[in-house]
């Protein structure tokens, strides 16, 4: 069976940890995550903060209704997404997994910095170069002006 995974990251803040956040707000997002049908989650802990993932079936993951929509208009839900550490930048969501989960598809090979990448190759603009010539002053009757 396929799931429908949802990634909530919660950055540190300036005065509070996401840690914190998560020990006061951890059984209101699981049970409210459970009422409404999720079939697997996860908390993972990091040095930027906390990632709360959390698997619904894919016939109640749609984006417009269903129980992910559900889940996340839950006052209890929505109280603990304003109460994050850092009320700006703090928190992320997005669909799929999170965190250091990895890409489904491969990334394309990039150069790589420093002395393994190969030098740009540069094309030579010739340069003409004049040299400028002068003219004798100007005489009047002998005299140099």
């Amino acid at each position: 069976m396929s799931l429908h995974w949802w990634s909530i990251e919660v950055l540190d803040g300036p005065h509070s940890s996401a840690a914190h956040w998560r020990d006061t707000h951890e059984e209101i997002m699981v049970s409210g995550a459970i009422a409404f049908g999720a079939r697997d989650w996860t908390w993972r802990a990091f040095s930027w903060g906390v990632l709360f993932e959390i698997a619904f079936s894919p016939s109640d993951a749609s984006l417009s209704s269903g129980s992910w929509t559900d889940f996340r208009e839950l006052p209890a839900v929505r109280a603990a997404f304003d109460a994050v550490p850092d009320p700006v930048n703090g928190l992320l969501i997005y669909p799929g997994r999170g965190g250091s989960a990895g890409r489904v598809q491969p990334r394309r090979p990039r150069p790589t910095a420093g002395a393994g990448a190969a030098s740009i190759p540069r094309v030579r603009v010739p340069q003409r170069v004049t040299l400028a010539t002068t003219e004798p002053a100007p005489t009047t009757g002998g005299v140099t002006v």
